[in-house]
């Protein structure tokens, strides 16, 4: 079980001012907070920040993946020209962002796609008809060239959407297994100490 104390709003040190903050045990706390954003602050009973977490973190991924379609997590495919990068931040958001591992995995052993559908699948490398806004039809080279075309400029806002919610909960896998970041303010009267410059 590991504790931390901050201090108090008014910046007081003194052992009987200080807020203690039970950390419980941090290992479960970060993994919780990485399963689910916010999990791991309700497992140490810092429920407003778990709610926060919860709500602002998996708010901001599910209306990225709503601008994109759905279309905008998935997981890298060999014969992509660029590798796919994105899915590393978008994965910091947890199991949420796990179907598409299993959904790539199923894609690439030509297994059946969870529940039926091409939610968080991989884009196919073939040809593809689509109509375009004025009607005119188009062949797009593969199913990433149609989905760039058909929700753009919101397939690329919503990729950033779910990378940013992926990030964010990166800093709240640190705060729930450390604590939170303390930085202490200079009391009136007193100087910030000297840095030594090592040029």
């Amino acid at each position: 079980m590991a504790k931390t104390r901050i201090p108090d709003a008014a910046g007081s040190d003194a052992p009987e001012d200080a807020i203690v903050i039970d950390l419980k045990n941090p290992w479960i706390a970060g993994l919780l907070a990485w399963a689910i954003p916010g999990l791991g602050h309700l497992y140490q009973g810092r429920t407003g920040k778990g709610l926060l977490f919860f709500i602002c973190i998996l708010g901001t991924f599910a209306y990225g993946l709503y601008l994109g379609g759905g279309k905008v997590v998935y997981a890298a495919v060999p014969w992509e020209q660029q590798f796919r990068w994105q899915y590393f931040c978008q994965l910091g958001v947890g199991l949420p962002a796990t179907p598409m591992l299993i959904q790539r995995h199923r894609m690439l052993n030509n297994e059946p796609l969870l529940f039926g559908s091409e939610f968080m699948a991989p884009p196919r490398n073939k040809p593809v008809p689509w109509k375009d806004d004025s009607g005119n039809m188009t062949r797009q080279p593969n199913e990433l060239a149609k989905w760039t075309v058909q929700y753009h400029p919101l397939f690329e806002i919503g990729t950033v959407y779910t990378m940013v919610a992926g990030l964010l909960n990166v800093l709240v896998i640190c705060d729930a297994a450390a604590g939170p970041l303390i930085i202490k303010p200079h009391k009136k009267g007193e100087t910030a100490p000297e840095q030594s410059n090592n040029d």
